[in-house]
């Protein structure tokens, strides 16, 4: 009972808290121009266990899916928006510098992506994406051609 009355979603981004802000928003050793947006809470706390990210979240709580009737005002994007436009709205109050997009690839993720890197650019922010291609460790006879497609565009060069 305790936990359906004091979790909640943070205010600022959408992450369940049960304090506002969460306390990846209200920590001040992060990069709070740096957002990360995820679909869920549960990639939030993925991503997090790997203690790779500095900087803060932004949770959809969900994807776009045309077929769904799942459109941009069913999802926390307009709030993404008012973060990247107004700095008083973010973490801090300090501006976004980057936006990294950390969507599922799957059909879905892949058109939120495409949408809210198109409507991020027009707002004059910093874009980009989660790597995707080959797994460590993986083999290449085991890959889907989406995998391999990803690891060919994403290749990089040989340091």
């Amino acid at each position: 009972e305790a936990v359906k009355q004091d979790v909640r979603h943070c205010s600022v981004c959408f992450n369940l808290t049960d304090a506002d802000p969460c306390a990846i928003c209200a920590d001040t050793r992060r990069d709070r121009g740096l957002v990360l947006v995820v679909e869920q809470p549960r990639d939030l706390i993925a991503l997090e266990q790997t203690s790779l990210h500095r900087g803060v979240y932004h949770v959809l709580l969900g994807r776009l899916s045309p077929l769904e009737g799942v459109g941009p005002e069913d999802l926390t994007i307009a709030r993404l928006f008012a973060r990247v436009e107004d700095p008083a709205k973010n973490s801090g109050g300090d501006p976004v510098h980057e936006v990294v997009l950390g969507l599922n690839p799957t059909l879905e993720g892949d058109g939120t992506a495409l949408y809210l890197s198109e409507e991020l650019a027009r707002r004059g922010v910093n874009v980009t994406r989660l790597a995707r291609g080959l797994p460590a460790g993986g083999a290449l006879e085991h890959a889907s051609k989406a995998v391999l497609a990803d690891a060919l565009a994403g290749r990089q060069p040989v340091r």
